[in-house]
């Protein structure tokens, strides 16, 4: 017995000798900073201790702890405001600036991410324990007022509750499920804090918008509309982006619903569809309810309701369409007159390669009227891209403030959308189908008929200018020019070249001529005045000349119809009637491309020949187009020697341009009396909306003077005098 204790306690001495002798293990931190014990001999013997080892200023064994100063935890914690994820170089430079090794920089910000985590976690659960707490009360409210509640006939105590408070009950219940899953969601996909969108806005550098001719896009980056869309600081539309898979798989299912909704819209006839007063058909909004009770989501209360669809038979293939509405750039350049700016906040998914098919995206956008007395309509929403079978898509936008309830502010957008369906010889089918919740803005008296009638926001408008952009790219691709006509251009490389410049001057004055204020123009005087006046200092920017430019942009009501306005103004020979710049010189066409089947579709390439023998005849690149819903008259006066380079197919993007011209819009639909009653309809006449940009001061870094302003106001208000006198008296 005494043996055996003994042998045990020997080898207990002899394990507790080993542990002393072991060198003393080195933790992950002391290998990466280097502060591990040196001098460990092998032999791993105890050494005396020298004088230098006993020398506090001398490295010892022990492990030392640093503080960080208070400069340098400011330093660093203003940089994690701005990037909580540094990259190497970053963690290089701070560590050089502040004196810190790299390491240290680095465990710094791991630590405050994790400490910021830990923060959004708490304050998450405590806004559902808020709402959990509220459901609460509001449930224990429902049962005492149940209790209490009384028969109307024979005055006693009612045992049943009324289809109200069901409902009541069963949208709490609802709720409560959802707040529970949500709560379990979090510690799973909580949102890191360097995640949302906003810390990504300095990485989407802003690039110019390719041309639609170039068939290229960027689809799958998140890229902003840029160039005049966005001023240099602004921020993106809409809300906080979808943060972890849960939120995903909502909109997901949204989506599925959104795109059944949609389907069935716009395969349906009457009586859900009934004939409108502006051409299209208006939905029956009784019918709507009875037929999709639930949708996806209530109605606002206080809300106005736009809900159009329109058909078409476009000429483009319909891989091209899908192509170009799920890339931002190009949608945006495709409907220039009725979006001012438009981005990509998150691709969900990709969809399959190169057909797009199951691709999702949250976008948001800005619509407008070219007018600035119509304000702009804001859209924060999900694009779902489905195919439907082997000759259709589907493409369906609707809004997110089923998942984030902060974000409807002035528009919502039901399922909205189109329905492409492939037809013979490069043609397509489109159902297009707009939906929209908006609150009731204030819209100038001019143009109350023609918002109201739906030709402003309606499908009718976006299937008029889809149809009329269709057959701008085709005429831009064309090859078979009779070269008999003169004037025309046949040259197919400057035929390109004359088109994308154009069509770059039609988007500078689309952006600068509606009421959007998210460009780079400084309003001087808003549009409460006669004439709404802007300006902007160009430096170093391409396709403008540098210096001072204003823009000033009024809008007025003409007794006549549009179409007979816009023949005016687009004609060479009536010109020299309202054109102040052309000094009453006849106006020559030296170039044509035409742009469809009505001729006053073209791009023109004019020269105005002034009277004056001591002045150089000046040169003008004019773009005219029409459609249903409205007509454009734009020009800019170009140098001759590089648009003779464009023309022989040169590149345009070296030529200035300060575009100007005319939005000439019906004042509503036309009559029309079926013998049913006749709806709210225009007076015959048109809204003119007439601007100008003009380069005031060469050098950008001089002040803009109070004359400069007076006297483009003065002009622009000449010119509509001119007009007003000239079609008023029937000179037309």
């Amino acid at each position: 017995m005494y043996q055996y204790n003994t042998n045990s306690w020997n080898s207990q001495q002899q394990q507790q000798q080993s542990i002393l002798e072991k060198p003393p293990q080195r933790t992950f931190l002391e290998n990466e900073l280097g502060r591990n014990i040196d001098g460990e001999s092998s032999s791993n013997e105890r050494r005396v201790p020298s004088s230098s080892d006993r020398d506090p200023n001398k490295q010892s064994g022990k492990k030392r702890y640093h503080r960080h100063t208070h400069e340098q935890i400011m330093e660093m914690e203003c940089f994690f405001k701005e990037c909580p994820h540094p990259d190497d170089r970053q963690r290089r430079e701070l560590s050089r600036e502040l004196g810190l090794d790299i390491l240290q920089v680095k465990f710094w910000f791991q630590n405050k991410r994790t400490q910021v985590k830990s923060q959004h976690d708490r304050h998450e659960n405590n806004l559902l324990k808020a709402e959990n707490d509220k459901l609460r009360a509001e449930n224990t409210r429902y049962k005492e007022a149940l209790s209490h509640a009384s028969c109307p006939n024979c005055g006693g105590l009612s045992g049943e509750m009324s289809f109200d408070e069901q409902q009541l009950r069963t949208e709490n219940m609802r709720l409560r499920e959802e707040i529970e899953k949500m709560s379990a969601m979090i510690p799973r996909f909580a949102v890191k804090p360097g995640s949302l969108y906003h810390n990504m806005s300095s990485q989407n550098q802003m690039i110019p918008p390719p041309s639609l001719d170039q068939g290229v896009g960027n689809y799958g980056a998140h890229t902003v509309i840029t160039g005049e869309m966005f001023g240099a600081n602004n921020e993106p539309l809409g809300a906080l982006p979808i943060a972890n898979d849960f939120e995903k798989d909502i909109v997901m299912e949204i989506g599925s619903v959104a795109m059944k909704e949609f389907t069935n819209l716009a395969e349906a006839g009457n009586p859900l569809w009934l004939p409108g007063s502006c051409g299209c058909e208006i939905l029956n909004q009784d019918e709507y309810l009875r037929s999709f009770p639930k949708g996806i989501g209530p109605t606002p209360l206080d809300v106005k309701i736009e809900a159009s669809r329109q058909s078409a038979v476009v000429i483009m293939d319909y891989n091209k369409l899908v192509e170009i509405f799920m890339d931002v750039n190009q949608w945006a350049n495709m409907f220039c007159g009725i979006i001012s700016r438009a981005a990509i906040h998150q691709v969900l998914e990709v969809g399959q390669t190169e057909i797009l098919d199951g691709a999702c995206q949250v976008m948001s956008a800005e619509f407008q009227v070219p007018s600035p007395l119509v304000p702009v309509r804001d859209d924060y929403f999900v694009r779902f891209c489905k195919r439907k079978n082997l000759e259709s898509w589907t493409i369906v936008d609707f809004s997110m403030d089923q998942l984030r309830p902060g974000s409807f502010t002035k528009s919502r957008r039901r399922p909205s959308g189109c329905l492409i369906t492939e037809l013979p010889n490069g043609y397509s089918k489109i159902v297009w189908i707009e939906h929209i919740e908006l609150e009731d803005n204030e819209v100038h008296d001019l143009y109350k008929s023609y918002v109201n009638s739906g030709l402003a926001f309606g499908a009718k408008r976006w299937v008029a200018s889809l149809d009329r952009q269709c057959e701008r790219l085709a005429s831009s691709m064309a090859t078979n020019i009779p070269h008999k006509s003169i004037g025309v251009l046949t040259n197919s490389g400057g035929r390109r070249s004359m088109m994308r410049l154009a069509e770059r001057m039609m988007l500078s004055f689309c952006t600068a001529v509606g009421a959007s204020t998210a460009n780079a123009w400084t309003l001087i005087t808003d549009a409460s005045e006669d004439v709404r006046v802007m300006t902007r200092k160009s430096v170093d920017d391409p396709g403008r000349p540098s210096g001072i430019v204003l823009s000033a942009s009024t809008s007025l009501w003409l007794p006549i119809p549009s179409r007979t306005v816009f023949d005016f103004l687009r004609s060479e020979n009536s010109r020299n009637q309202w054109d102040i710049l052309s000094n009453g010189g006849q106006v020559e066409e030296l170039a044509h491309i035409a742009n469809g089947h009505d001729t006053g579709n073209c791009v023109s390439l004019l020269r105005v020949n002034t009277p004056n023998f001591g002045q150089s005849n000046m040169t003008m690149l004019q773009e005219t187009c029409t459609d249903a819903t409205g007509s454009f008259v734009v020009y800019a006066p170009v140098d001759l020697i590089s648009m003779n380079a464009v023309l022989r197919g040169g590149n345009p993007d070296c030529v200035a341009l300060l575009p100007s011209g005319f939005a000439v819009l019906p004042d509503g639909p036309e009559p029309m009396n079926n013998g049913g009653p006749i709806r709210e309809v225009g007076s015959g006449g048109c809204l003119l909306t007439v601007a100008f940009q003009i380069l005031v001061d060469s050098v950008p870094t001089s002040k803009l003077s109070a004359t400069s302003v007076t006297t483009v106001s003065s002009l622009i208000k000449c010119i509509v005098e001119r007009i007003q006198a000239v079609v008023c008296s029937g000179g037309t």
